[in-house]
């Protein structure tokens, strides 16, 4: 199995950031089941479900112009992150019982420290505007 290590994941939430492209961002929308399903039922996963939430509301809100405040860097970060989430061959593979999303889970928690404030930027506009975090189509 990979060592893991914090540095390990920060480095790969930025390899992932570099490559993110609008072509990826579509491909996100289209795994949008399979990433929900994803942070409801792994257990690495599930106390982030809210900021997941938030981050792929985040997504379509920029995609689809209704919320542009926000650096691309930003945009390509959590979407790096999330095709990590999604890639099963990873820095320690998710079918290894009790560790396969540990890493998942570290390069998500990077991510948070990354756009912390952000996020809480984009949660005073989102909630501002409509109270209840539904995520849109």
């Amino acid at each position: 199995m990979a060592e893991f290590s914090q540095q390990k994941a920060d480095q790969e939430l930025k390899k992932r950031q570099k490559t993110f492209s609008r072509d990826k961002l579509k491909q996100l929308f289209k795994e949008k089941n399979s990433l929900f399903s994803k942070f409801l039922n792994i257990e690495n996963l599930n106390e982030y479900y809210r900021d997941f939430v938030d981050l792929f509301s985040l997504l379509q809100d920029w995609y689809k112009g209704r919320y542009k405040d926000v650096p691309w860097l930003v945009i390509s970060s959590v979407g790096g992150a999330l095709l990590y989430v999604l890639s099963p061959i990873d820095l320690i593979p998710d079918f290894l019982p009790f560790v396969g999303y540990l890493d998942d889970a570290a390069v998500f928690a990077a991510l948070l420290k990354y756009v912390r404030l952000d996020l809480q930027k984009y949660r005073d506009w989102k909630y501002d505007e409509d109270p209840s975090p539904v995520i849109n189509d």
